[in-house]
């Protein structure tokens, strides 16, 4: 065997690894746990094919409360992050987030379990993100294949949720969602307790998620980014030339750091976002933070008629909620998600 053939041609710390034969090794993100009952939360789990055929999947999650006898619950579409290359719905830093998320916040969870680069180069996990939300629909009236979503989630409640990458295909899936019914309105009146007086996708026969209502998004230290540096951003920071390549590398026929699907303020459909609540969660040591901070601009700028919240976590870094789940800064963030998803 030759061994130039071994020789590395890419490497993105703390990602991926790629050689000159055409092999590549995931740096991270490749352990997995299996589903199940967790014995802290109660909380139920399981694995579920969407689709065969690309394949695609999830990691349906119900909390220890969960009885459809007494009152539905509302729904959470997670996407996880991972810069667009590692990880999956079983990670264990995922499963376990999400265990304490379903609990706590006593909600239905259904975890994306996307295709991831370089495989399967973005767009696909767009694809396989709107090609969920579209199965996940399929339950509203009670009739959809999987048993857990026709008995426990209630339709009226649906929440997109995800972190960096994820948190990406989350605000993606939500200009998708109301892209693909232009009569959607937002409609806010003070005091009032009818849903029906707050944002609502309007059910058409041509909606292919007509049977949800998009309530909010949260995105937890979104990527985002752009060609042009701002705020505390520095090309001189070392972190930034390997941000610039993450996003070459995982969609190599994209037109460049400024692509709508990176950069939400080059994004002519931005305004289109189909819920009437956002909450933005950044991390003061994060690189990606002030595009977090930014975010609200972009969307106010557009038009967009909903309502924001940034929140900054002093001292933070990227994603620490997934690696301190006891910490107090991260118990706060999880009280977070709880009153935005039950205010």
């Amino acid at each position: 065997m030759d061994p130039s053939l071994d020789h590395i041609i890419k490497e993105i710390p703390g990602l991926i690894r790629v050689y000159k034969n055409g092999r590549y090794q995931k740096l991270g993100g490749t352990d997995t746990v299996p589903a199940g009952t967790d014995p802290t939360t109660g909380v139920q789990s399981k694995d579920v094919v969407i689709s065969p055929d690309s394949p695609l999947s999830a990691r349906l999650y119900i909390p220890k409360t969960a009885n459809s006898n007494l009152r539905k619950l509302p729904l959470l579409i997670f996407y996880h992050g991972g810069a667009f290359i590692i990880d999956t719905a079983a990670s264990p830093i995922y499963h376990n987030f999400l265990n304490l998320v379903a609990s706590e916040s006593n909600i239905v969870i259904v975890s994306v379990d996307y295709r991831t680069a370089p495989d399967h180069p973005v767009p696909a996990c767009f694809q396989d993100s709107w090609d969920a939300i579209k199965w996940v629909a399929l339950h509203a009236t009670g009739n959809g294949p999987e048993p857990w979503l026709n008995s426990y989630p209630d339709f009226g409640k649906v929440f997109f949720v995800g972190d960096s990458a994820g948190a990406n295909i989350a605000h993606q899936m939500a200009i998708r969602v109301g892209s693909a019914n232009p009569a959607r309105h937002v409609e806010i009146r003070v005091g009032s307790e009818n849903p029906a007086h707050h944002m609502a996708t309007r059910v058409g026969s041509e909606n292919p998620v007509g049977g949800i209502n998009l309530q909010g998004i949260i995105l937890l230290h979104p990527y985002f980014w752009g060609k042009e540096r701002f705020g505390s951003e520095s090309d001189e920071q070392p972190w930034i030339a390997s941000v610039n390549d993450i996003w070459r590398f995982v969609c190599p026929g994209t037109s460049g750091l400024d692509d709508p699907l990176i950069n939400p303020g080059k994004d002519p459909k931005v305004s289109d976002i189909g819920c009437s609540r956002v909450l933005v969660c950044v991390a003061e040591k994060d690189i990606l933070r002030d595009r977090g901070l930014y975010y609200k601009d972009i969307l106010v700028k557009s038009g967009w008629k909903g309502n924001i919240e940034v929140v900054d976590d002093k001292g933070q870094g990227h994603v620490y909620f997934l690696f301190s789940p006891a910490a107090e800064a991260t118990c706060t963030l999880r009280k977070r998600i709880f009153t935005f998803i039950n205010n």
